[in-house]
């Protein structure tokens, strides 16, 4: 094996991750304590087991997680789940051959270890995986090498061991955090759904509060966000859509707890991407509650996940790395509890009907099938804010029948020109930039009214760069001018 395919920064220097403390009540019916986590149910009955440890199947109606402190998420300083340090290795909810191969692949790669840097890179208690550890050294796969502090020891493979761990090494290179059950990932979902967080006008006021945002479209997209049933975001491009659907995210609360992998029939799937998800750290007064929480749990920022033009059927599917065997889980995935954004849809490498066959009965049962890479099919749930922005009209790109199922259509249209004119004075004053009516009537005048050319929402910030870069470079007065205008307009139209 080569250095590179040995080398995987996530799981050979592992990040320490704490995990959020949540508000629970231990008297209150329904909490339960197994597999790693609380939460608070109504019936635990509608997620039904499937065939063999960490399968789970949805059934036509999710099961309610309520929220023990009584308040909406959003508003509430914490949510209501909590995902606990299991008591056992039974309460894992985990077989013994889900662990083993991490550990030997672990030692196959970095050497000789103690127990407790072996629990650390698998992100489970020693005294969770100490009985494990002997198991595998009556079967010969481990020795110790030496006392370790602590009544610790230090292991190392022996032949079976490496010849083992090379043998799991073929099918997969992953020797990260141990994965969650598939029905504790499920259960985690459900508590932390958009549509239990039912936010607010104010919510998303304050969600928006960097941009302009006519009223009545603040409160048709106040409904969309609160319904959390997905929406069509359509109109001209440079009014805002991407921004508005980067900003949605924050009125459903901040911090979400994910695991960093899952494990379906011995299948594991990593959800955790750095890329898409930000890691949130523990404020002080979650801190005292580190120690209880379950390590293979990150929280992150409720996930606003952003899709253009190289969107592929492939995307959406479990993918696996041919490099190194890992499977990763489909972007829909990643976005649970957040808001999946298809940008400038109608120009994906897929046609809207594809997209439309794909996730027309996701979109109405809020919940998907998967198949995992031995054909086997499992159902997840499918629960986030779906935004479609597209530049162009809804009925040109799908049929009524998708229509439908995203219920809401908004329209992002062009400001007003006292909207505009207030959108560079609010600018120049921000960056610093002296400015009166003259010069922006002149604008106005000679580059919109003239030429018939349609304000959009991006034009001020982005003339206002324009002429800071004008006055920087030629050591001038922060001062709109219209010599500074002009140069501006050029650049900017394209003029000649």
């Amino acid at each position: 094996m080569s250095k590179e395919d040995r080398m995987n920064l996530e799981e050979i220097t592992p990040f320490r991750q704490s995990l959020i403390d949540m508000i629970e009540d231990p008297g209150m019916d329904g909490v339960r304590h197994s597999g790693g986590f609380t939460s608070s149910y109504a019936e635990p009955g509608n997620v039904s087991p499937g065939s063999g440890p960490g399968e789970t199947s949805l059934d036509n109606s999710h099961r309610d997680v309520t929220n023990p402190s009584g308040t909406r998420g959003n508003d509430a300083p914490h949510d209501a789940f909590l995902p606990l340090l299991p008591g056992s290795f039974s309460e894992l909810g985990l077989r013994s051959n889900d662990i083993t191969p991490l550990i030997l692949k672990f030692l196959l790669t970095c050497g000789t270890q103690t127990g407790k840097e072996i629990a650390r890179q698998i992100r489970l208690p020693l005294g969770i995986i100490g009985g494990l550890l002997r198991e595998l050294k009556e079967e010969r796969l481990l020795v110790y090498k030496a006392a370790a502090p602590a009544g610790d020891y230090l292991y190392d493979l022996t032949e079976a061991g490496c010849e083992r761990g090379r043998r799991y090494w073929e099918q997969h290179t992953y020797f990260g955090s141990a994965p969650v059950p598939l029905s504790d990932y499920i259960a985690g979902v459900l508590a932390q759904s958009v549509r239990k967080q039912s936010p607010t006008l104010r919510d998303l006021q304050r969600a928006l509060r960097d941009l302009s945002v006519k009223k009545a479209m603040l409160i048709q997209l106040a409904q969309a966000v609160h319904s959390g049933l997905g929406l069509f975001l359509y109109g001209a491009p440079g009014n805002g859509k991407t921004s508005l659907a980067h900003r949605i995210t924050r009125a459903f609360g901040q911090a979400i707890w994910i695991p960093r992998a899952i494990s379906v029939e011995g299948n594991i799937i990593r959800i955790y991407d750095p890329n898409n998800h930000e890691p949130l750290p523990l404020s002080p007064e979650e801190e005292i509650h580190a120690g209880r929480i379950d390590d293979r749990w990150i929280r992150i920022r409720r996930p606003t996940i952003l899709v253009g033009g190289e969107l592929t059927m492939d995307n959406l599917e479990i993918g696996i790395n041919q490099a190194t065997g890992v499977s990763e889980a489909p972007l829909q995935l990643k976005s649970n509890c957040g808001t999946l954004v298809i940008d400038d849809f109608g120009r994906q490498r897929i046609s809207p009907a594809e997209l439309l066959n794909r996730w027309i009965l996701p979109l109405e049962q809020r919940r998907d099938i998967l198949t995992l890479a031995n054909g086997r099919k499992i159902e997840v749930p499918f629960d986030q804010l779906i935004v479609f922005s597209t530049n162009l009209e809804p009925r040109e790109l799908v049929d009524e029948a998708f229509l439908r199922r995203i219920p809401y259509k908004i329209e992002v249209t062009d400001p007003s020109e006292d909207e505009f004119r207030n959108l560079i004075q609010q600018l120049a004053s921000t960056m610093g930039i002296q400015h009166d009516d003259t010069p922006i009537n002149h604008l106005i005048e000679n580059y919109y009214s003239k030429h018939r050319r349609m304000m959009r929402y991006c034009h001020p910030r982005d003339i206002m760069q324009q002429v800071r870069t004008y006055c920087t470079v030629l050591d001038l007065p922060m001062v709109i001018t219209k010599e500074a205008i002009d140069a501006a307009a050029k650049n900017y139209f394209a003029l000649h």
